[in-house]
């Protein structure tokens, strides 16, 4: 039921550009989906095992696209900050990623609650994987700087960090009748040229690591 579930999971995303997750209705979910309300339950278990099931497949997907960024070709201080560039473009497009990046949820998004303690475990390996819990903002960071290998480790973790500060800054309260802040708009040349020097600099040090 794989198709059946990313279907549902699409579902869901869909749903949070129209209205926040509390107006969610898992009914309306199967029938955008095309599947059985029972197929929705049977894959999710309950509406807080879809909302575990949404941030686990933001975080893989994010983990993803990283990945491939870093095995492309080119200069390794090119590849970090296109790993920069990126991060700051998926997050001004996909709120569920933001949140899960940033630590901040707002009352509109699916925040994963813990699975209740002594909870039978989901029959769906994927779901069973889902209520383990997404990473937390830190281990993200984390997972992305080993990713580059233990030599690029410390320069992948500047080029994240950098990256997220972009996307939080400025922490001010959002008017939902307004823009969207600026630092959720992509990296400014300026921004990137600055980032490459100080990441060329850094890993062409004999150190090899970010003081």
């Amino acid at each position: 039921m794989a198709n059946a579930r990313e279907a549902l999971l699409d579902a869901a995303l869909a749903a949070l550009t129209h209205r926040s997750w509390a107006a969610v209705r898992m009914v309306d979910l199967a029938a955008a989906a095309r599947v059985s309300r029972q197929t929705l339950y049977n894959e999710f278990g309950s509406k807080e095992g879809l909302a575990r099931a949404l941030a686990r497949r933001e975080a893989d997907d994010y983990l993803r696209g990283v990945r491939g960024l870093l095995v492309a070709p080119g200069p390794p201080e090119r590849k970090l900050v296109a790993v920069a560039e990126w991060i700051v473009a998926r997050a001004a497009v996909r709120p569920v990623l933001r949140a899960l990046l940033t630590g901040a949820w707002d009352e509109r998004l699916p925040r994963p609650r813990p699975v209740r303690p002594g909870a039978r475990p989901a029959p769906v390996p994927a779901q069973r994987r889902a209520d383990a819990g997404p990473p937390a903002p830190g281990e993200l960071v984390a997972e992305v700087a080993a990713c580059a290998g233990e030599r690029w480790a410390a320069p992948c973790e500047l080029a994240v960090r950098l990256a997220l500060g972009h996307v939080v800054a400025p922490a001010l309260p959002i008017d939902p009748q307004c823009a969207e802040p600026e630092s959720w708009s992509p990296i400014t040349p300026t921004i990137t040229r600055l980032m490459e020097t100080i990441l060329s600099v850094e890993t062409t040090s004999p150190r090899k690591i970010i003081p």
